[in-house]
């Protein structure tokens, strides 16, 4: 080979200095020309050649975002706040299945016996359930990563806690679909699910994130027992309209609650709910 870069059009180089066309002739060359490429190891910056190579090496070790972790970018969200997001258990595929056959089970259970109560007491579990399965170390395997997020306990817990609910909810409705024929009853599981989630939310912060949500749900499961031994003919009084008002309300004081001992779930142990910094 004849030619070859010019000494000050490798430092330019370099530099990150070359222009085109210049620069294109020298990358085609540096290509194929093993003496320009050792000149331009000696004419380079060591410190910045090694933070190039520590910026490759990291982006090439960067795991790849999933498409749902690029469409809530896409929408806003931040990098590390959909990292998160995406990282949540219940979200995963695994757990998504798993509640549709469930659901789906359930309904073809209450298809057969044509009792509703049987969707109606699963339909409010399963938002509490997927909620207290988001947090904590014994249940959430991103718990390190959440830890050290730069997030508030309680934002991190809201903003899981809005996914899984949502998630929840939708896969719900279109259960409640497939049982048109008891009209609005069927959608009676709304407001004792919003108000177990909240509920067992709230006192987690004081119980912990697998001990309330145990309770809150046994206590759902009794009220529905008994309910049943008083009326085993009648709409269970949690699914009447004194019952949806009495949800309605304690949806609303849950809420209340959890948002005044929001500090809770940053003062708790890393056992607990303690999040990250400040976001």
């Amino acid at each position: 080979m004849t030619w070859h870069v010019a000494e000050k059009d490798l430092r330019a180089y370099a530099h990150g200095a070359l222009t085109p066309p210049l620069l294109w002739s020298a990358d085609t060359h540096l290509a194929q020309c093993a003496e320009c490429r050792a000149r331009l190891a000696r004419s380079a910056d060591p410190v910045a050649l090694d933070t190039g190579w520590e910026r490759l090496d990291a982006e090439l070790d960067a795991p790849r975002p999933s498409l749902s972790e690029r469409l809530l970018v896409r929408f806003g969200v931040s990098d590390h706040t959909a990292r998160l997001l995406t990282a949540t258990p219940v979200l995963r595929r695994s757990w998504l299945l798993a509640v549709l056959l469930l659901l789906v089970s359930t309904v073809l259970a209450v298809r057969v016996v044509d009792q509703p109560a049987l969707f109606l007491a699963l339909a409010p579990l399963l938002p509490l359930v997927g909620v207290a399965l988001s947090y904590g170390r014994a249940l959430d395997p991103t718990f390190e990563m959440a830890v050290v997020a730069p997030l508030h306990g309680f934002r991190l817990l809201m903003i899981r806690t809005v996914a899984v609910l949502g998630t929840g909810l939708v896969l719900n409705g279109l259960a409640t679909l497939a049982l048109p024929g008891y009209g609005l009853l069927a959608l009676s599981w709304l407001l004792p699910a919003l108000a177990l989630t909240a509920t067992g939310l709230a006192l987690s912060a004081r119980l912990g994130p697998v001990l309330a949500p145990a309770l809150v749900g046994g206590a759902w499961l009794t009220l529905l027992g008994v309910a049943h031994e008083r009326s085993p003919d009648e709409t269970l009084v949690p699914f009447t309209a004194a019952g949806q008002s009495s949800a309605a309300v304690l949806a609303v004081l849950a809420a209340l609650l959890l948002y005044l001992g929001r500090d809770r779930f940053d003062s708790r142990p890393l056992g607990g709910f303690q999040g990250g910094g400040a976001g």
